[in-house]
């Protein structure tokens, strides 16, 4: 039985909020569905060279915000401008706390002009439930969560995904009723089946795809119609381990730490979340491990979303953004990893033990929260996030934010990798040395075509 009811309470037994994430027994964010369904190289390769079907039903959290302050709310926690926004659109909520630093990011959907679905990672939802709650602003909010945290019951949707150069010709054939929307973020409707379901136009690896939902209970005979056309143009299914791999392709950091373990104006929202909640429970890993849990909180500008932060509205954070945007800020990039030094690596798998830290594949990332040091002559000059092996670029890449000088393609660093002194207490890390990993900085997306396409229309 847990000693303490809150968070808040949590962090006051252990005395530290760094030490207590850095020690937490929970491991990586987890998939729920099959490991891989053909094999996840495979998998990874059919979003760059044909179409692959995501089975997203399962590991988002999903947060309904109703009523008629809906957009306003939204307006009122969110980073972004609201001006032009309303039913059959979608955009990337990014949230930030009073001092402008990122609590989390997810996409909201405006399925009407007076409701509103955030899916995403459970951070944010939790965060928009309790502003909803405190907050002066006619909605209601309803979450379906995730199903690692309620098995038992079944979502309320089905969430697929059809990506690849190939993923609008399988869904046009698929599609029994008017034309697709296709322009970027836009949503549409397609039916299949008999079953008719919205759908949101983005794309992976350079090609549109369509994000498709509707009722959970018709998503069987939804996807077995996906898989029948799919057949025709050898459609694969990615598995959990192809998953992990998609964010460091389209160069996004799918869950920065929330900035919610410190100060004053977030101590309503700790007092609030029960200790045994996501937040409360989430772990920190890598070899950057600050005694400071504020040393790990990322700007909007250290994910390159500073060029979505609009002051066209009144929003929490508003203040210390507007001071935040005349600083310097840290550049996104992509690292590839070194083939040598990856080797190494591998090799000490089979020297004496302790050798360095291992990497699983295809992700290496052993927390819900990835933080390595980056180096430059022995300084630490950033982070990198999500190692991950990507089966298209056939190289070790991960997401890193380096100092603004540093941000030239060919720009040579190093990534320290492995927690210090053999490891933490987290049980699923094996005692390790750290050692030095080489790296050269890359724009995001890695892949060329992502970057002239998806990138280009965010």
């Amino acid at each position: 039985m847990l000693a303490e009811k809150t968070l808040e309470e949590k962090i006051n037994r252990i005395g530290n909020a760094s030490k207590m994430l850095q020690d937490s027994q929970a491991g990586p964010y987890v998939f729920p569905i099959a490991p891989q369904y053909t094999n996840w190289m495979e998998e990874v390769r059919a979003w760059r060279e044909g179409a692959v079907l995501l089975n997203q039903s399962y590991h988002m959290t999903d947060l309904y915000v109703r009523g008629p302050d809906a957009i306003a709310f939204m307006s009122h926690v969110g980073v972004n401008s609201f001006a032009n926004f309303g039913r059959n659109k979608a955009k990337q909520l990014i949230c930030c706390n009073h001092d402008g630093y990122v609590i989390g990011d997810g996409i909201i959907f405006a399925l009407e002009d007076d409701e509103i679905l955030y899916v995403g990672r459970p951070p944010l939802a939790y965060w928009l439930a309790y502003q909803a709650e405190i907050g002066d602003f006619d909605v209601t909010t309803e979450f379906d969560i995730r199903s690692l945290e309620n098995a038992d019951k079944p979502r309320k949707l089905y969430r697929y995904e059809v990506q690849g150069p190939l993923a609008l010709d399988i869904l046009n054939e698929a599609n029994e009723g008017g034309p697709l929307t296709t322009k970027f973020f836009n949503m549409g409707e397609i039916t299949i089946a008999g079953c008719k379901a919205r759908t949101l136009s983005h794309g992976m690896g350079g090609a549109q795809g369509l994000e498709l939902w509707g009722p959970y209970e018709e998503g069987r005979k939804v996807y077995d119609r996906l898989m029948e056309v799919g057949a025709k143009h050898g459609m694969l299914r990615a598995g959990a381990r192809a998953y992990s791999c998609a964010a460091m392709e389209s160069g996004w950091i799918p869950s920065p730490l929330p900035a919610i373990y410190s100060g004053e104006a977030m101590k309503g929202f700790r007092e609030w979340l029960p200790a045994d909640n996501f937040l409360a429970t989430c772990s920190v890993g890598g070899s950057f491990q600050p005694d400071n849990v504020e040393d790990y909180y990322l700007t909007p500008w250290d994910l390159d979303y500073g060029r979505v932060v609009r002051f066209d509205h009144d929003f929490i954070g508003r203040a210390a953004l507007e001071t935040m945007a005349e600083q310097e800020h840290r550049t996104k990039v992509t690292l590839i990893w070194d083939r040598d030094d990856v080797l190494k690596i591998f090799a000490g798998m089979m020297d004496a033990f302790p050798g360095p830290k291992l990497m699983e594949l295809p992700a290496s990332h052993y927390a819900a929260h990835p933080y390595d040091q980056v180096l430059l002559d022995g300084e630490q000059v950033g982070v990198s996030t999500y190692p991950v092996y990507s089966a298209n670029e056939r190289a070790w890449i991960s997401l890193a934010m380096v100092r603004s000088d540093l941000g030239e393609q060919g720009t040579k660093l190093n990534i320290l990798w492995g927690e210090k002194d053999g490891g933490t207490k987290k049980p699923h890390v094996e005692r390790h040395v750290q050692m030095e990993v080489g790296a050269q900085v890359h724009p995001w997306p890695i892949h060329a075509a992502a970057r002239a396409e998806y990138r280009a229309q965010t």
